[in-house]
């Protein structure tokens, strides 16, 4: 081995130092040649790396899952296991080990595999110290670099995610204050008839609980949750004394009532968090059997959510006080429901609904406190 290049070594302690971590001058050699690992350890060491020497690749495994290095000098032809085996073995302990590879050949597609399976860099034997040291001062500028650069794109990855949470967050509290406003209108137009005092609560607790029922995802039963508290925002465009008229309406005052579907459609069509709840809204007063309104659909062609809330809506109504009736008992309202299964309701949500109904009576006879 030939003398290191005089400026070689201040270079060296220059980039060794901008690697900022307790094991940066720990180094590994490994060559099954006894008298080439004592050179190199001797010119290292005189440089003031922690020098680790192993005689085998097996033997450099295992001090790489003992200890931690930043480079790692190896032979490439070693027994049991070459330098070419040994890099990805090595890189699995520590991916951000910086590699050189020693070799006594000259040999073009042996370099170009050591590079490809991970090595920075390919020196021939007799290495030239200068030479050596100059490479190391690569590689290890190589890796603080690469190290640097994950670290920034872990912070930019960390910064993103919290950027993208503040965002959602600022939606859903938008979404919330939205849904609430609208809420607050229709709980003010409840409030002018003690009669739909609470009515839309009452439909959104029930309507969640048929969803449920019916096994609907979380999210779907809070848009149902949703769509039953803002389904009748439309009735502020409603005169109020049709609204509360205690008699029959008249078929002009039945066809101005009809209209409050049309016109929550419109006013909640304006509101995006809201766009998942426009189905249900739109088709809260169709019927199972085409006879119902603002589009007269049937069947399935009416939404899932639309069916739902007409049972809710329809079970709620029938069981609270109105001005020209008295209400009826939970099992007088779901018989007279049950005779319109098929009709009036989706017989599949009817059954929900039952079973909903039937759930709560067991739980109030149980327990006379729980609603």
């Amino acid at each position: 081995m030939t003398a290191p290049r005089s400026a070689t070594p201040g270079r060296l302690t220059t980039a060794i130092r901008a690697v900022a971590e307790p094991q940066a001058r720990r180094i590994l050699v490994v060559d099954d040649e006894e008298t080439i690992r004592t050179a190199l350890a001797r010119f290292l060491r005189a440089r003031g790396f922690d020098v680790t020497t192993a005689d085998s690749g097996r033997n450099a495994l295992a001090s790489l899952n003992d200890e931690k290095f930043v480079a790692m000098l190896s032979d490439i032809r070693m027994p049991e296991m070459t330098g070419l085996e040994l890099v990805p073995l090595a890189h699995a302990v520590d991916p951000d080990l910086a590699i050189i590879m020693l070799t006594a050949v000259n040999d073009a597609p042996t370099a170009t595999e050591a590079l490809a399976q991970g090595a920075m860099d390919y020196l021939m034997k007799p290495v030239e110290l200068g030479d050596l040291a100059t490479a190391l001062e690569r590689a290890l500028h190589k890796r603080a670099l690469a190290i640097e650069q994950r670290k920034v794109e872990r912070l930019i990855r960390e910064e993103v995610a919290a950027q993208t949470e503040e965002l959602q967050n600022e939606r859903r509290a938008l979404h919330s204050m939205v849904v609430e406003t609208v809420q607050a209108l229709v709980r003010a137009q409840e409030a002018k008839d003690p009669f739909l005092r609470g009515h839309s609560d009452r439909v959104a607790d029930l309507a969640a609980s048929i969803a449920s029922t019916l096994g609907l995802a979380d999210d779907e039963i809070d848009i149902m949750r949703i769509a039953a508290h803002v389904m009748d925002v439309g009735k502020i465009g409603i005169r109020e004394s049709v609204l509360n008229k205690p008699g029959a309406l008249t078929a002009e005052e039945f066809e101005h009532v009809k209209s409050h579907v049309t016109m929550s459609v419109e006013i909640l069509s304006a509101i995006k968090p809201l766009a998942r709840a426009l189905d249900p809204v739109r088709h809260h007063h169709e019927h199972f059997d085409g006879s119902g309104y603002p589009a007269g659909l049937a069947g399935e062609t009416i939404s899932l959510g639309g069916r739902i809330l007409a049972a809710a809506d329809t079970y709620d109504a029938l069981t609270s006080k109105r001005a020209w009736r008295e209400p009826m008992s939970p099992p007088e309202a779901v018989a007279f429901l049950e005779a319109r299964s098929g009709s009036l309701l989706d017989p599949k949500v009817f059954a929900a609904l039952r079973a909903v109904v039937t759930r709560r009576k067991t739980l109030q006879f149980l327990d006379p406190s729980a609603g």
